[in-house]
């Protein structure tokens, strides 16, 4: 089946999010959505989840699903807002546990910080399968970006989250704690090894030099031939070279610390403090 697939840009932060619809019906799923957060001032606004929540009420869609490709480390996820107002079950891949580990410590949180997932309502193995309505995602494994990224196959299209970019911008960073340039090229592998006509949904652009537009579909094929890193038959060991010298040159992204405090407890903020409100931690020299 061919989903009705329609996308939203955050020019804040380049995503896409994506309203993934049952074509024979009108249930739906939401991946990746976005929390707005101004850094400088530590505030939220939801102009892009409201965007999102309009859309929905508008074609009176039943969101069954809250879609997560893994712990985001460039936007807050608007997941809890959006079940609140619109219901669905969040979901994000079996390994966001490690995710929760690691950055436990690295942000000192106590033991009433869970890290078994539970904040999620499923968690997703490789060759899980859901459904949406009447039409079937099968979920891939696809680490290597962090140990938690998942691919989700719905009908003819596959959201790759950051495992992969437009075929002209190449793919995702790997230098994160518990990512892998190995690993991340065996990923795109299982992804490419896809039919060639399988539509690529991604889950950042950034415009590679040259282009004009932003762009965020591609096809396994046109992946394949094309993309900057991977594609022509390109080598593990000329990916690790490459992707590992790239990575020691990128800064970390500007809304990594309160990312990922946030989405790893499913886009709920820490608890209240004793008076009243709610903080975030920057851990110095640690990231």
């Amino acid at each position: 089946m061919q989903p009705e697939i329609s996308a939203f840009f955050d020019d804040a932060t380049n995503t896409i999010s994506y309203v993934v619809r049952d074509p024979g019906g009108n249930a739906c799923a939401i991946i990746d959505s976005v929390l707005d957060f101004d850094y400088s001032s530590g505030r939220t606004d939801t102009r892009s989840a409201d965007r999102i929540i309009a859309h929905v009420q508008d074609h009176a869609l039943n969101v069954q699903w809250l879609l997560e490709t893994h712990v985001h480390a460039d936007h807050l996820s608007a997941a809890p807002y959006l079940q609140d107002r619109l219901g669905g079950k969040i979901g994000i891949g079996a390994n966001i546990r490690q995710v929760q580990d690691v950055f436990g410590k690295v942000f000192n949180e106590g033991t009433e910080f869970q890290r078994d997932g539970s904040q999620f309502d499923q968690l997703f193995q490789d060759g899980d399968s859901l459904h949406i309505g009447q039409l079937r995602g099968d979920v891939l494994h696809t680490p290597g970006h962090t140990p938690a990224c998942l691919t989700y196959v719905i009908g003819d299209a596959a959201f790759v989250g950051d495992t992969l970019f437009m075929p002209d911008f190449g793919t995702a960073r790997c230098d994160f704690p518990g990512g892998s340039s190995s690993d991340l090229f065996d990923s795109i592998q299982k992804i490419l090894s896809l039919p060639d006509e399988t539509r690529i949904f991604v889950g950042h652009d950034y415009k590679a030099p040259g282009r004009e537009e932003f762009a965020w579909e591609s096809t396994v094929g046109a992946q394949k031939a094309r993309n900057v890193h991977v594609g022509d038959g390109a080598s593990r060991e000329d990916f690790v070279a490459l992707r590992d010298t790239r990575d020691a040159q990128l800064d970390m992204p500007k809304l990594i610390i309160p990312s990922i405090q946030v989405n790893m407890r499913a886009g709920q903020f820490p608890p209240e403090e004793d008076d009243g409100s709610v903080y975030l931690k920057v851990p110095v020299n640690k990231l």
